[in-house]
């Protein structure tokens, strides 16, 4: 603290036994001060010897001396702590020191602060309190401060050591004015203000360009996610839907399946019953015979002739059989026909259900999002962003969303079926004469196979 031409030391008023500013200050006999609480407890640890030394001096006394509050210190102490904390704060806000990325200011002796400008003519970069002269005073007014940077050298031409003032648009590069007379005569020049006021309105155009484009792109962004949003949805849909349909699809197939084997089962049934009931039609017609064969084997076997004759004439005739119907007797008797009326069954359904897939897929393959690319409609890129054809500045709308979906269509499939192999062979399909729709397949051969249509 600095007041009055006197300078106070903060180590002035710091208690040795804390090592803090002073609180509630008392001085002992021998002139010494301390905090009141700090020589309290450090009289109390030594009570019971009944002496009471001075931290600093090491002075006696006995008995221990009554404390009382020093006020002239208590005020100076108190004034010391509002000064000293104002100029702390001063001084810390008015210092920035100059860190490892920032611009160092060329006039600051030992640690230097950071620079917040640079001179063009003065060719050095000053911190806020060394730039004051520039500001003040008359010698510096001319001189063009810019914002603060490390490059300043690269302004400077390294052949005339003067400032880079004039852009040669021939060379596209910043000379300085003594290099007009010089390799760079004759060249189209401007000055290098005029020339960056071009081009900032030349990256006017090219940033609203650019920010076109961008809105552009969030829209279609956008426009996709809907799109992708609502294909989904749909696509779920239209699965749970399939689902459906096929399930019934497959539960007419189990009905189907279970008709025929109750079919089978009935036709079964009938024929066996049809059989055993002519079984044992026959097998009564034997007894019957049998019975007839052993009287007639008693009579032939009579030995008294007046009986024999009797009996003879009384024997009745034997019984009339009824005519045997056509039995076929085959050990390969099968449902071969039935099987195989199955099994066209199963290949016409196969075309069918081939048929079908082939329309089905073809109306999934047909749900895009994404189209294929326009040649006519593609954004030109030979001519610089912001530019037309002809120079001047333009905005060049896109037709177009053009996004190339990775890996489609680039490993061949299938045109029928895309779960089946790329080399698998395509059935054809032809009309016979009764208007039946027939493949190369197994319907062709099962059609050499028989001879007749099938019966209804």
């Amino acid at each position: 603290m600095a007041q009055g031409g006197v300078v106070l030391d903060k180590d002035q008023f710091n208690c040795s036994i804390c090592l803090d500013v002073l609180r509630d200050p008392v001085t002992i006999p021998c002139g010494h001060s301390y905090c009141s609480e700090c020589i309290q407890n450090y009289w109390d640890q030594d009570d019971y010897l009944g002496i009471f030394v001075c931290p600093q001096c090491r002075h006696n006394f006995n008995p221990r001396p009554v404390l009382a509050r020093n006020t002239m210190l208590a005020d100076v102490v108190e004034k010391f702590k509002k000064t000293g904390l104002q100029d702390a704060t001063t001084t810390t806000g008015s210092q920035s020191f100059a860190e490892a990325d920032d611009v160092e200011c060329d006039v600051c002796a030992g640690r230097k602060n950071k620079a917040v400008k640079s001179c063009l003519v003065c060719l050095a970069s000053y911190c806020d309190v060394h730039l004051q002269p520039h500001y003040e005073s008359a010698a510096f007014k001319k001189h063009r401060l810019v914002s603060a940077s490390k490059k300043l050298q690269e302004t400077i031409c390294g052949r005339h050591d003067k400032l880079l003032e004039v852009y040669c648009r021939t060379d596209k590069q910043c000379i300085c004015y003594l290099c007009l007379t010089d390799e760079h005569k004759g060249h189209d020049t401007v000055l290098a203000e005029a020339e960056i006021q071009q081009k900032q309105r030349q990256l006017g155009d090219m940033k609203q360009s650019s920010q076109l484009r961008i809105h552009q792109r969030e829209k279609g962004v956008q426009e996709i996610r809907q799109a992708i949003f609502s294909l989904t949805r749909s696509a779920r849909a239209a699965a749970e839907e399939s689902d459906a349909v096929f399930t019934e699809l497959i539960r007419s197939i189990e009905l189907k399946r279970f008709e025929v084997r109750e079919l089978i089962k009935a036709q079964e049934k009938k024929t066996v019953s049809q059989a055993e009931q002519l079984l044992e039609k026959i097998q009564k017609e034997i007894t019957e015979l049998k019975k007839n064969e052993a009287e007639l084997d008693k009579l032939s076997h009579a030995e008294d002739h007046v009986h024999f004759l009797q009996s003879f004439e009384s024997f009745h005739a034997p019984p009339v059989l009824s005519a045997l119907p056509t039995v076929t007797i085959d050990p390969n008797l099968t449902f071969g026909p039935v099987m195989t009326a199955v099994s066209d069954f199963k290949g016409l359904l196969l075309e069918v259900c081939q048929g079908g897939f082939v329309s089905i897929y073809e109306r999934v393959r047909d749900v895009v999002i994404v189209g294929t690319p326009n040649p006519a409609v593609q954004l030109d890129t030979t001519q610089p962003m912001g530019q037309s054809s002809d120079g001047e500045s333009a905005v060049q709308m896109e037709a177009a969303l053009v996004i190339p979906p990775p890996g489609l269509d680039q490993s061949p499939v299938n045109p029928l079926n895309p779960f089946l192999p790329p080399g698998s062979a395509v059935p054809t399909f032809a009309f016979s004469p009764f208007g039946s729709k027939l493949s190369s397949g197994s319907r062709q051969r099962n059609l050499q196979r028989r001879a007749h249509p099938r019966r209804k």
